[in-house]
């Protein structure tokens, strides 16, 4: 599901990609790239322990700056992004043509994405399909029952192989990540409570507490053999506090926010990391 091609966006709806094994930066070019974010984002990525972990949160950091000047059109120094509480980022800086207009990041394995929508919530989740080390896959997978249904745990467990039962977990635990990232809550929402059906991994459903969440679509994505996306869009109202006071309260047609719940996804557009930084030399010069 990536495209190497177009670079799909309009109307502040965006769906970038990057594989960040094909940049292999030295420690001056590195820095160098860090050194083009502001200094609150240099502190959050130096405290990462692992090499490739920095290397995720830069890439994070460049494609939310980036995308926000694509979509939007403000200057890349002019950008203020903050996080709430929970840690969900957001922007800062108001705008009139896309007054809720937002961005979800994720990263894991070989990938780092971003997703942006002008109306709806979104979130984006990635997740990398790798074997446990020291225990098997049916091992693995019982320390997340407390967060599964019976319905998903029974799914999961007839899938199949280990191999199967593995990215079966994976598919569901993706989604449900998915869905509290755009709501702003994280993890501390209860991912017991969310309930996930679907036919053969398409007209996928949520229930919450055992009611169907009308109001949210999603989509899952295989990126590779190994990685898995997934997209939920969501209704403005289920934002929580702490993430709805930084959206504007400009009303918008519940007509409005179905048909933009409605547009089908499409690939994501995969960008190299030396394109964002050339892109920041050229902002900084002009």
């Amino acid at each position: 599901m990536v495209d190497e091609e177009k670079q799909h966006g309009s109307g502040g709806r965006w769906r970038w990609l990057v594989d960040v094994t094909r940049w292999r930066p030295s420690p001056s070019q590195f820095q160098a790239a860090a050194d083009l974010l502001p200094p609150h984002d240099r502190a959050a990525i130096a405290r990462f322990v692992r090499e490739d972990d920095r290397k995720r949160a830069l890439v994070s950091r460049l494609l939310q700056y980036s995308l926000v000047r694509h979509a939007l059109g403000i200057p890349l120094h002019q950008i203020r992004i903050h996080r709430t509480l929970e840690g969900k980022p957001y922007l800062q800086n108001k705008n009139a043509t896309f007054p809720r207009f937002n961005f979800n990041t994720s990263h894991q394995g070989d990938y780092v994405g971003i997703a942006s929508e002008p109306l709806c919530l979104v979130g984006l989740d990635i997740v990398c399909i790798s074997k446990p080390q020291g225990e098997t896959a049916l091992e693995f997978i019982n320390n997340f029952t407390s967060y599964l249904t019976d319905h998903e745990w029974n799914c999961i467990v007839c899938a199949g192989s280990p191999d199967e039962m593995l990215a079966e977990f994976y598919r569901y635990w993706c989604l449900k990540e998915a869905f509290v990232k755009a709501t702003g809550a994280g993890v501390g929402f209860g991912m017991q409570r969310l309930e996930f059906r679907h036919t053969n991994w398409t007209n996928i459903s949520l229930c919450i507490d055992g009611e169907e969440a009308s109001k949210w679509r999603f989509w899952l994505f295989k990126l590779d053999e190994l990685h898995l996306a997934s997209i939920a869009k969501g209704h403005p109202e289920d934002a929580i506090e702490s993430f709805r006071r930084t959206l504007s309260d400009v009303v918008v047609q519940e007509e409005e926010l179905h048909t933009a719940l409605e547009i089908p996804e499409e690939a994501f557009t995969l960008w190299a990391v030396e394109q964002f930084i050339q892109e920041y030399k050229i902002c900084c010069l002009s």
